[in-house]
């Protein structure tokens, strides 16, 4: 080793408490370990761990950190590390500086940022309406919760945690696509460089997401919605029955709420429709807004109804409400037998308006699924009124638009 610039107090191994003990003098002192190892004592009180060394003749210093940061059981590890290095002909210092260099980089190749550049290529060969709607699932789902991790060291668990959460929320649909979506990020990033292997690909849905109850719940996805809203147009049994699966299409409430509404429910001219706490589930006021097409529809039940206080009475007795399986009947005689419930309509909703980026406590609110304690039961019925009438206006909006297309298109929330 070569001679420092001052002279090394001799002492053939440290022990921590002599690291502790030194004490800073007016010039700066190394303290000795074994193996050229040393602690070098600042007159301001800082203690760095140090080592001299040639490599191809040139003299070198390397810092090993600072004490107490760096104990001294830490340091040797740091030091014996370095001398195999240089023992192999390997300059320890640019080893190191390579291995920051890496570390850098792999802060830098965090998921957001690979996946945006995985989409920057992906888009090209696909429609602008499709690229939209799976770079906004991103950013809405994946980013807030994964998009800072560097894409070399996301474990698979982070993955199965993220669409769980999604999942819990009641949409399963997104859940699966989302992580399909970061199935070809990961992909991308390993063909490139950036990460030793798919870690999103060892995760099934099915694995660990619950399966859908098809018989009581059964729903279409996304793509069937179109052919589906044009069934229900073209539906050429009961009038009232198909006002009634047009309604549930725009107002997405429950079964039984839907068929058991009253006129007096209703305020056309503010364009709101309050059902009453003994008719729901959660037995507090549930307040639904109404879309211009839902209003539409509604003029339309009232030429109908005449002096009924109900909006979809019995034919058999207008003072009873009709079946409760008279929409699923004529969803199973239009071919949607198994396929697709009242409730159905309910959870296209949600999953279609949570991936429009629509926030979770308004759809939630609007589902009637809020939670409410008894002190806030009287007014959480109300809670985002404005924002909920201007998201139920773009759903119905959007429903408009799959009517007349048969592509998935989605709005972007406000």
């Amino acid at each position: 080793m070569t001679t420092t610039t001052t002279a090394h107090r001799r002492n053939t191994q440290l022990s921590d408490t002599a690291c502790r003990a030194a004490k800073p003098t007016d010039k700066p002192y190394n303290l000795s370990d074994q193996r050229g190892l040393y602690l070098r004592v600042m007159p301001t009180g800082g203690k760095l761990w140090r080592w001299n060394f040639r490599f191809h003749g040139k003299q070198k210093t390397i810092s090993f950190g600072t004490y107490p940061d760096v104990p001294l059981a830490l340091a040797r590890e740091r030091h014996d590390a370095a001398r195999k290095l240089l023992a192999a002909d390997q300059d320890p210092m640019a080893e190191r500086k390579a291995a920051h260099a890496a570390r850098a980089a792999a802060a830098e190749n965090t998921f957001e940022r690979v996946a945006r550049q995985w989409f920057g290529r992906w888009k090209l060969s696909r429609t602008p309406r499709h690229a939209e709607y799976v770079i906004r699932r991103l950013e809405t789902d994946a980013f807030p919760i994964i998009g800072n991790l560097p894409v070399s060291e996301i474990p698979a668990s982070a993955f199965r945690d993220l669409i769980q959460q999604i999942d819990r929320r009641g949409a399963s649909d997104v859940a699966k696509r989302v992580l399909g979506t970061c199935g070809q990020v990961m992909r991308y990033a390993v063909a490139h460089d950036l990460a030793p292997r798919n870690t999103a690909a060892d995760i099934k849905p099915a694995d660990i997401l619950a399966p859908r109850n098809k018989s009581n719940h059964a729903r279409v996805d996304a793509k069937e919605l179109p052919d589906l809203l044009r069934a229900i147009d073209r539906y050429n049994g009961r009038l009232r029955t198909r006002l009634a699966m047009q309604l549930m299409a725009l107002t997405f409430v429950r079964t039984g709420e839907l068929i058991g509404a009253r006129w007096e429910e209703f305020d056309l001219d503010a364009a709101r429709w309050v059902i009453p706490a003994d008719r729901m589930k959660m037995r507090t006021p549930h307040v639904v807004p109404l879309s211009r097409q839902a209003l539409a529809v509604l003029a339309d039940v009232q030429q109908l109804t005449r002096d009924s206080p109900l909006l979809f009475s019995n034919d058999r007795d207008h003072r009873r409400p009709m079946s409760n399986n008279a929409i699923l009947a004529a969803l199973n005689a239009m071919g949607y037998k198994g396929r697709m419930t009242g409730h159905g309509f309910r959870g296209v909703a949600s999953t279609l308006l949570h991936e429009q980026g629509w926030p979770h406590e308004h759809i939630e609110l609007q589902l009637a699924h809020q939670e409410r304690d008894e002190v806030s039961a009287a007014y959480n019925h109300a809670l985002y009124l404005p924002q909920r009438a201007t998201m139920m206006q773009a759903w119905a909006d959007f429903l408009d638009v799959q009517r007349a297309d048969n592509v998935v298109q989605l709005a972007r929330a406000a």
